[in-house]
């Protein structure tokens, strides 16, 4: 089989295996086996050939992917998952939270969490709270004013 068939059936892989997966990384190694496969076809030696790959997927991996992620990967900016999405809920205090005797918890999003707060203050059983930040299995709460309640 030529040299160029090869670089141009492993480009064709590379761009089809491309739709798989994220990132824009196989179409980089993709448009590189293209450019090899370009100068196989022009009669480039094998040396040639690797050294258009390298330079060729360094330029568009270093070059062109940045660009493209930027430009369509912008859906996933600002979403917050997992912990991170409990920042700004409301909840309850269900036990009085005393930051000083690390006792207290409370119930955010249905979820029960053990609380503090960032001043040591004491918040009484019934109060409503909202989550300023979350530190390991902890939400550091402070209490709800009346003008944030919903």
């Amino acid at each position: 089989m030529k040299p160029w068939l090869i670089w141009i059936i492993v480009a064709f892989v590379m761009l089809v295996a491309e739709i798989f997966t994220p990132g824009f990384l196989l179409a980089c190694l993709g448009l590189g086996c293209l450019a090899s496969g370009i100068f196989a076809l022009l009669g480039a030696g094998l040396s040639v050939q690797v050294i258009v790959f390298i330079t060729a997927t360094l330029v568009v991996f270093f070059g062109i992917r940045p660009f493209i992620l930027k430009r369509f990967y912008k859906a996933a900016e600002g979403v917050r998952t997992n912990v991170d999405a409990l920042v700004g809920r409301q909840g309850m205090v269900i036990e009085p939270i005393d930051t000083v005797k690390g006792a207290g918890r409370v119930v955010v999003a249905g979820e029960n969490w053990r609380g503090a707060t960032e001043d040591n203050s004491l918040i009484p059983a019934d109060t409503r709270i909202v989550v300023a930040r979350v530190e390991g299995t902890k939400l550091i709460i402070k209490p709800l004013s009346s003008t944030e309640e919903e």
